[in-house]
């Protein structure tokens, strides 16, 4: 999972009628606030979270499902979400059949295009290449995959950090894939063993403060030296010398 670029988020044309949006297909009945959804704040909420995804699931009712999956030339069958029971639409009347708690269509399209007369598309691999994903953008599932990518450089600094274990270039003088990819591994093995006796560490001094009735530790985020109060004020240029006027001996 990527985060996309704010200049790559939101409608970005359409494709036979459906609009292409953060890398998936929609509805062109879809609203428009839906279809501009970023990812939240690293400092939400637990009640903006909810909100958040629930305007996810929102707009998965208004996303066309796919049928089936890539052929060998990146082709793929979607279809309507209204004929798949995902939302109700005017121009589908199978469909007002379904429950009133479905999302509606309340704007149809006045001359319906191409999509919005066929039951089913099919999708090139140029529709929305740069920023289509495995999971709809700033959705939980998309949250949750790409919350990995900081512990994967986590790791990956670690493992190259010169004073603990250093696998920069050079670290391993043996030859071949085999004997590479082992020793690696030995040396995963010795970082991960590291990490958890640190947890372990952690775990049974936190459990010592509470049993002692002191305050568990607060773990503080890293500040700047610009944004803090406890530094001096950088001292004041001092004046230049003037040039002496007296007259050599």
């Amino acid at each position: 999972m990527v985060d996309l670029h704010p200049n790559d988020r939101g409608p970005k044309g359409t494709f036979s009628g459906a609009v292409i949006s953060n890398g998936r297909l929609y509805c062109p009945g879809t609203p428009a606030a839906l279809l501009r959804l970023a990812p939240p704040a690293r400092d939400a909420t637990a009640a903006e979270l909810v909100a958040h995804d629930r305007r996810c699931c929102e707009a998965a009712a208004f996303e066309l499902t796919r049928l089936s999956a890539d052929d060998a030339d990146g082709y793929h069958r979607v279809a309507c979400p209204a004929l798949a029971g995902k939302c109700r639409c005017p121009l589908r009347e199978a469909s007002l059949a379904q429950p009133l708690t479905k999302p509606e269509v309340l704007t149809p399209p006045e001359h319906p295009p191409l999509w919005c007369r066929q039951k089913s598309l099919t999708v090139p691999v140029q529709v929305a290449e740069k920023t289509r994903q495995h999971h709809a953008y700033s959705g939980p599932a998309w949250r949750e995959s790409y919350a990995r990518r900081s512990a994967a450089e986590r790791a990956h600094g670690s493992l190259k950090d010169p004073s603990r274990v250093d696998s920069g270039r050079g670290w391993c003088q043996m030859f071949g894939l085999v004997a590479n990819a082992l020793a690696l591994a030995c040396l995963i093995a010795v970082r991960n063993g590291r990490v958890v006796a640190a947890f372990k560490a952690r775990r049974l001094e936190d459990e010592r403060r509470q049993a002692a009735g002191l305050a568990p530790r607060r773990h503080r985020r890293r500040r700047r030296l610009a944004d803090s109060d406890d530094v001096a004020p950088a001292p004041e240029p001092a004046p230049e010398r003037q040039a002496s006027t007296r007259p050599p001996p």
